[in-house]
């Protein structure tokens, strides 16, 4: 049976103060709350990734980084290795967000890398896809993803790739006031399950597929209640603890 999971990526805001009172304010809202088996999962910056751990270490709660360096170690000033990221308590890892892909020129080359990185410091993996407003608008939206699971998805093995969450991203519908529809993201999301199938087999009905483009406490119970729609991986109502709350009470 597929796990649902709400993710919330923080991005980069906040201090480490702001992600202690954060953390523990979710935290304390989920234990008197939740009684769901929705995997909950906090992403702060990497500064905050060892208190953050710290604080969830005795809850259901989990955490990931915000990517991690396609080299295990090294003279690589700035990066952050996968083992680094383990050894901090997190358990996940976002790699492949479209802000990562358009701001840091990570390819599907070095994404690949970065995926086994992970997965070899035991690591389960939200990888990112999703199109940009002109692959959408010139009906290419179809290509680009496939293309975005067949240069690394689908280098993986069935055991790798059954530590692998998939998050779909419609580049076009974050932070620019336009909304993907219910009916869009169902058909990518079955779209993109179905590409999955063919890689992996049955194995891919299994996969948790999340959508990432500006859910909040509004549209949330509308997008989770789609037939392949796993759950979702918030932005900034992550960042608000009573909206994040409310997000994963909408299964």
């Amino acid at each position: 049976m597929r796990r649902k999971i709400v993710a919330g990526n923080w991005k980069m805001n906040g201090t480490l103060d702001d992600a202690i009172k954060l953390t523990s304010e979710i935290a304390g809202m989920y234990k008197d709350e939740i009684n769901s088996d929705v995997q909950v999962v906090l992403s702060p910056p990497f500064p905050f990734l060892n208190s953050v751990s710290k604080l969830t270490n005795n809850t259901a709660i989990k955490v990931a980084a915000q990517n991690c360096a396609a080299q295990a170690s090294g003279a690589f000033t700035g990066e952050v290795s996968a083992s680094m990221i383990t050894s901090c308590g997190a358990g996940y890892v976002i790699l492949g967000h479209s802000e990562r892909r358009t701001y840091f020129s990570d390819t599907d080359e070095v994404l690949l890398l970065k995926v086994r990185q992970a997965l070899l410091n035991g690591l389960q993996v939200i990888f990112c896809i999703g199109e940009t407003k002109a692959e959408r608008e010139s009906n290419s939206h179809f290509d680009c993803v496939e293309k975005q699971i067949l240069n690394v998805l689908s280098q993986l093995t069935p055991d790798e790739f059954a530590k692998c969450i998939v998050a779909y991203e419609p580049v076009w519908a974050i932070g620019t006031g336009l909304t993907a529809s219910p009916a869009q993201v169902q058909e990518m999301h079955h779209f993109i399950r179905e590409v999955l199938k063919k890689q992996f087999g049955e194995q891919a009905s299994e996969t948790s597929i999340l959508y990432g483009g500006s859910c909040n406490e509004n549209n949330a119970k509308e997008l989770f209640a789609l037939p392949d729609v796993d759950g979702g991986l918030i932005g900034g109502a992550s960042l608000k603890s009573r909206s994040f709350i409310s997000i994963i009470k909408s299964f």
